[in-house]
């Protein structure tokens, strides 16, 4: 029997939707391929009526050939064949061996034995990977979203790491190896000019307790004469017995790399992200038979990871069943409901660009007032010059963790489908975040390029920032100590007892 005499056809003979046959998977699956061979026999055609047939047909013949000699190569248990079946294809690969070469059947051997010795170390690799077990669980529970997120996560925190490595091996270590003391050259040489002077921050005499909790709250004091900030690194060239080592290009060349190396592996990652997507936003029906048909894996043999698995699908399908409503339900609005969604969506985006504006503005102001109470040296107490301190810090906690809340709640207005609200709120809550680093950076420098005369004797206020550079970082150290005190505090004493 014909293939085309399987599907539902009119008087004309051409194919025809059916209500009761378009539910079937076998016949969906039957109109891909039809549709595939059909494209492919198209473009046979066309070879053959621009005269180059017999061109076609070598480059065919040599791609045969090479998917045979590949199909040869591939390990049997990757093929869907039935045991007897494996075992004949065993048989037969074991006598067309015999007939080869020694060389060539060592060769083959070797390639098999490095193979899987590449697949046994990528198991290991996998196996070794941080969270693996925690984050496979979240999948089963939440669904393959959620484990993106938690994915990306562990990917950071794999990328500070390096990033770490990089800065320590070749700026912090040499330090730490050949003080600065032993007649190296440094930059702290008096040279006759102000804006060689840098002081010393440190307490002298006797201190009390809790400006040591101060210094190490804000960074200040004897934590500025640390490897945390950039004034005190003061080496120019350490000197070596065979050779010179120049810091300051160390310290610039570790900064271009990892921040390359940072670009290659996001680009990298999100290039494999998009393949994924877009293959599996081809075909939808493709999809579905795919999780259903093909979703579950039989080398499963725990009963926790088989529910885990089991916890995943039905997540999954659930969410793209919603999808396939939520999209029904978009293709069958009127025009008046559509006006109206449209002008609503315009209202919330109005009053989100309004409230980020006030977020930005209320950063702006915290960080000139901070400064501003630093620069006059006037104290008051310990908690009073702490929230002093602190106050840009405070803002851009509160705001990081307001707006997420606000945000969640007006995408439940704007009518999106769930995968594009998630989308839409993170790129709401990534530009917050990312801006409000930047407004801070900002209001810094427009303090930091403020001076009593006009123009500045250093090219900038040297008198309250004599090393500008560890001003900014120690604003960037009281902002990742105030968020980490945050979210400590709101797992143990919110999301633990929740």
């Amino acid at each position: 029997m014909e293939e085309d005499s399987v599907f539902f056809t009119d008087r004309s003979g051409r194919i025809t939707s059916n209500p009761l046959l378009d539910q079937l998977p076998s016949y969906q699956s039957l109109l891909y391929r039809r549709k595939s061979s059909l494209t492919s026999t198209k473009r046979k055609g066309r070879l053959s009526s621009s005269g180059s047939l017999k061109y076609s047909v070598n480059t065919v013949n040599r791609l045969e050939e090479r998917q045979k000699s590949q199909m040869e190569q591939r390990p049997i248990r990757e093929f869907a064949l039935p045991m007897a079946e494996k075992r004949r294809s065993k048989d037969q690969r074991l006598e067309k061996n015999q007939d080869l070469s020694s060389w060539t059947q060592w060769r083959q051997s070797t390639r098999r034995y490095l193979k899987r010795l590449r697949d046994d170390a990528q198991a290991f690799l996998s196996s070794m990977k941080l969270w693996r077990g925690d984050i496979h669980q979240i999948e089963g529970m939440f669904g393959t979203g959620i484990l993106s997120y938690f994915s990306f996560l562990r990917f950071l925190v794999a990328l500070n790491m390096i990033i770490f490595l990089l800065m320590f091996g070749f700026v912090m270590l040499p330090i730490i190896i050949v003080p600065y003391t032993s007649g190296n050259i440094t930059y702290n040489q008096y040279d006759g000019s102000v804006c060689s002077i840098y002081p010393n921050t440190a307490r002298k005499g006797l201190v009390i307790f809790h400006e040591h909790i101060t210094d190490l709250l804000s960074g200040g004091g004897f934590l500025e004469q640390t490897y945390l900030f950039y004034g005190f690194y003061k080496v120019d060239k350490i000197h070596f017995p065979k050779g010179t080592y120049n810091l300051a290009l160390a310290y610039l060349l570790a900064t271009i790399g990892y921040l390359f190396l940072s670009l290659i592996w996001i680009v990298k990652r999100s290039a494999t992200g998009f393949k994924r997507n877009l293959v599996q936003d081809e075909d939808r029906f493709q999809s579905f038979c795919n999780k259903i048909f093909t979703g579950w894996d039989f080398c499963i043999t725990n009963e926790n990871a088989a529910m885990l698995k089991r916890s995943s699908l039905l997540y999954e399908l659930k969410t793209d069943l919603e999808e396939e409503r939520i999209k029904q339900k978009i293709a069958g609005r009127t025009t008046k409901e559509k006006c109206r969604i449209y002008l609503l969506r315009v209202i919330l985006n109005v009053f989100v660009v309004g409230v980020l504006a006030a977020c930005f503005y209320s950063i702006y102001v915290a960080t000139i007032f901070s400064q501003e109470a630093q620069m006059k040296s006037i104290k008051v107490n310990f908690i009073v010059d702490l929230i002093y301190e602190y106050l840009p810090s405070v803002v851009i906690t509160m705001a990081n963790f307001i707006t997420p809340l606000l945000f969640s709640v007006i995408i439940n207005y704007e009518d999106y489908s769930p995968a594009f609200e998630i989308r839409f709120t993170l790129m709401r809550c990534v530009f917050m975040r990312l801006t409000s680093i930047g407004v801070l950076l900002f209001s810094l420098w427009s303090q930091i390029m403020k001076c009593e005369e006009d123009p500045c004797v250093c090219g900038y206020n040297h008198k309250l920032y004599s090393c500008w550079e560890t001003r900014v970082g120690q604003e960037m150290y009281k902002l990742s100590i105030f968020d980490f005190i945050i979210i400590v505090s709101v797992t143990i004493f919110v999301e633990f007892p929740r």
